[in-house]
């Protein structure tokens, strides 16, 4: 079965916009989910994460996984998403052209 890729967007709500509001709980829900993205990426669905460096920055997941549900569920269960910090957006995606 081919495997299917999906790309998922993370923005930080509003509050969590200012450095100051951050606390050392954002930071070990942001670190517990950096490590599930690495956990990810040994497994092979995880082909790309990273976040953009601008005042109102946003990050990207793109997956490759099995089924949708999956996705979903992996997207889910994110940290930072499953704790509030984060509101994530689920699109189905397809890399093109990427640097080996």
């Amino acid at each position: 079965m081919k495997k299917l890729q999906f790309l998922y967007q993370l923005k930080l709500i509003p509050s969590m916009l200012d450095q100051s509001n951050w606390t050392e709980k954002e930071n070990a829900i942001v670190q517990h989910h950096f490590e599930v993205l690495q956990n990810l990426q040994e497994e092979g669905k995880l082909l790309l994460a990273g976040r953009t460096l601008n005042t109102d920055p946003m990050g990207i997941v793109i997956l490759e996984v099995d089924t949708e549900k999956e996705a979903i569920e992996l997207m889910n269960n994110d940290p930072a998403v499953k704790e509030g910090l984060m509101e994530a957006q689920l699109f189905p995606y397809r890399v093109a052209l990427y640097k080996r």
